[in-house]
């Protein structure tokens, strides 16, 4: 890919010298700042060239690391500029306190140079798509100015492809609330704790950006609207706001594809000794939809028994499983290969529920 220009923060005399013409060996322009403050002062010079990707370290007079990375995230026009930490500070403190303040990566400063070639190009990736999305919604934002501030709202928060909802009169009643049957699923991560507990913080962050980069193209393919995507699992429904008549077929496809392509991501990891799976559960039935959250932070939510349901059941799933409620077997069981996986007694639920296991899907449906 073509080179970025890189902004490197260090007030030692040698290793910035090094890294910048390790940087200039692949290809980047490079700028460099002795602290901290020299380097808030250069990103916010508006006729100053654009950076692309800031290496920072953390030990620095005037503003330390953490300092100068606090600052970055708190400032609007600067927050989403990826930062690489690179520092002789290498304890798993500093290490997650720099993650949890918004750091893309963190790498000791003997790091290999096809290591550093990866992970920046990971992040000028990330720049580059932001820096689209972001002027995608520029332009989206002038092209509905004139719009309701109500319609706008539900953008926020609606699956691309149910985007043209937001213009519609139908926008406001949706998210007031309104009862639809759906099919919910959930699904997490099997073995994810021991997991981090035995890698390293930097093989962890690559593992979920590889697993949420798969599972969301899923997820918007099989046109599902996606309610929450935590760290190692998601919950995400169908049939609302767009009507899907197949919407239990959609969440089984949706929950095999996942299941296939997750085994052949995982494959190279599990070479290394971890034995990451899936468990799903999915489930049909009513539930009451529309806006959850407060003013400025609003996201489109189901509540009913059928979300309680598929996330039992997630919870419930052997590594690698894939179960579903009766209601979801009888809607689909044409087009599904499913096992009786008997009744299951579910926290929350007073009686036993059968509960099935699919296997896959048939032949002639897969086209």
């Amino acid at each position: 890919m073509s080179g970025g220009r890189i902004l490197v923060v260090d007030d030692a005399a040698f290793s910035p010298r090094l890294l910048v013409r390790m940087l200039a060996d692949l290809g980047h322009e490079t700028l460099e700042a002795e602290d901290g403050r020299v380097a808030l002062d250069r990103l916010r010079d508006p006729s100053a060239d654009t950076v692309d990707l800031v290496l920072l370290d953390i030990v620095m007079p005037e503003l330390d690391g953490y300092e100068t990375l606090a600052a970055l995230k708190a400032d609007e026009a600067l927050r989403d500029l990826p930062v690489i930490v690179i520092s002789d500070v290498d304890e798993l403190d500093s290490v997650v306190r720099c993650i949890r303040m918004g750091a893309t990566d963190y790498l000791p400063k003997s790091v290999d140079p096809a290591i550093l070639r990866a992970r920046i190009d990971a992040s000028l990736v990330q720049k580059r798509l932001h820096d689209l999305e972001q002027a995608a919604m520029d332009e989206q934002r002038r092209l509905l100015a004139t719009i309701d501030r109500q319609r706008s709202e539900l953008s926020r928060f609606l699956s691309p492809q149910v985007a043209a909802l937001v213009s519609s009169e139908d926008g406001e009643a949706m998210l007031a609330g309104h009862r639809r049957e759906i099919t919910a699923m959930f699904c997490d991560l099997r073995n994810f704790t021991a997991f981090s507990e035995a890698a390293e913080p930097e093989d962890v962050l690559g593992f979920l950006r590889g697993y949420h980069g798969l599972m969301g193209p899923l997820i918007v393919e099989h046109e599902g609207t996606l309610e929450h995507f935590a760290g190692d699992g998601f919950m995400t429904f169908f049939n609302d706001p767009l009507e899907q008549p197949d919407h239990a077929d959609r969440a089984v496809r949706l929950a095999v594809a996942m299941r296939q392509q997750f085994a052949v991501f995982t494959e190279a990891w599990r070479r290394r000794g971890h034995a990451l799976e899936l468990g799903v559960g999915i489930a049909t039935g009513y539930a009451t939809l529309g806006r959850i959250g407060f003013e400025g932070r609003y996201d489109y939510g189901a509540v009913g028994r059928v979300i309680i349901h598929a996330s039992r059941l997630s919870a419930e799933a052997a590594p690698g499983e894939i179960l579903i409620a009766q209601r979801t077997y009888d809607v689909t069981a044409d087009a599904i290969d499913a096992v009786d996986a008997g009744e299951r007694l579910l926290k929350g639920f007073s009686r036993p529920l059968a509960t099935y296991a699919v296997q896959g899907l048939r032949t002639e449906t897969v086209a």
